[in-house]
């Protein structure tokens, strides 16, 4: 448990979910088409005249996701998203996603010019971890190496010995542990205790948590379950126990993107950002798709799974954001180059598991 009392701990609660509502109250209206499409149209000119690539997380409007498939960037997690701009010819970086996103883009990139979309998109784990009472927790257990989720700030990451996604999480702490090391984990307490229970490794977790994942309910996805007896179901481990413990598959974006790709299933209940649906559908066009009730009191409401973050990147912001070149992602060099050294440690163990 980290080093704050509750009353702290519920006013961070209090700013996150305040901040979370600033978010949805700024959320972009519908676009008539006609509009959209000369939006398109000039997005991809201010593209080409900036030499400057769009990376889109699954989580964003598919408009965004189509704009960045149709004008050679990508559509991805975090880490492929700052792995494919570092690679990438273009000098300038756009990020459609959340502020983390960015920072890490620009860790890995220092000489390209990194745009976000909105530079006010947050997370509710970066928001849920600062770094001054994040260190003094660290600092209070100096035996301890410090893993700490990509969802986090350079600042955060500056502190950590490891940085990982959820996709290596389990297997980067089983090796940890099997060589003897203690964890420090932060900051999503779902994903660590879904990773101490896989793992049986000795980990100190820190409270925070996503508050679109944290809204699914275990009690109302089993009844639709019920409802759907063929059915998958497959969670992202940021979500409650209660739900993990009912999935078919749990991991990351795009070990659920492959899952619905190879699994001989017709219909699938999907527990993560409901933004990836869109990513789902294109590479399993003959499925269906049902996502994960939050709310309610049957498994037949309608879920909430919306990031109100994520859903403020929009077409009119990057064209804005082309055209004044704000939002520019800037990092403090000596928080750059710490922060790198457990990135690029990241990147280097998933490629060596991939090899």
């Amino acid at each position: 448990m980290q080093p704050s009392s509750e009353t702290t701990q519920r006013s961070r609660n209090h700013d996150i979910a305040e901040q979370a509502a600033t978010a949805r109250a700024s959320l972009p209206e519908p676009l008539e088409n006609r509009e959209k499409n000369a939006l398109i149209d000039e997005a991809k000119r201010l593209l080409r005249a900036r030499d400057a690539v769009l990376v889109a997380h699954y989580y964003v409007d598919s408009d965004l996701q189509e704009l960045a498939d149709a004008t050679g960037g990508c559509v991805a997690d975090s880490l492929e998203m700052a792995r494919f701009g570092l690679a990438h010819q273009a000098s300038t970086v756009l990020v459609a996603g959340v502020r983390f996103m960015g920072e890490t883009a620009k860790i890995l990139s220092p000489e390209k010019q990194v745009f976000l979309v909105e530079s006010a998109a947050e997370c509710s784990l970066d928001l849920g971890c600062p770094v001054d009472m994040f260190a003094d927790f660290c600092d209070q257990h100096p035996d301890r190496t410090v893993v700490v989720y990509a969802n986090t700030s350079a600042e955060v990451k500056a502190r950590a010995d490891w940085v990982v996604t959820s996709s290596i999480a389990l297997n980067l702490i089983q090796d940890l542990s099997n060589q003897g090391e203690k964890i420090i984990w932060a900051p999503d307490r779902y994903l660590g205790d879904y990773v101490q229970r896989q793992t049986g490794a000795d980990m100190l977790l820190w409270e925070g948590s996503c508050i679109v994942h944290e809204e699914f309910k275990g009690e109302v996805l089993e009844q639709l379950k019920q409802l759907n007896p063929d059915a998958k179901v497959l969670v992202h481990p940021e979500s409650p126990p209660s739900v993990i413990n009912l999935a078919d598959i749990v991991g990351s974006t795009g070990q659920l993107i492959h899952a619905v790709e190879t699994m001989n299933a017709p219909l699938f209940i999907v527990a993560t950002e409901e933004g990836i649906l869109h990513k789902m559908r294109q590479r399993a066009p003959g499925k269906n798709f049902l996502a994960a009730p939050t709310a309610g009191e049957g498994a037949t409401c309608e879920s909430c799974a919306h990031c109100p973050w994520m859903k403020m990147n929009d077409l009119q912001r990057l064209v804005n954001v082309l055209k004044s070149e704000q939002n520019e992602v800037v990092v403090d060099e000596a928080i750059r180059s710490q922060a790198a050294i457990p990135i690029k440690r990241m990147i280097d163990y998933g490629q060596s598991r991939s090899t």
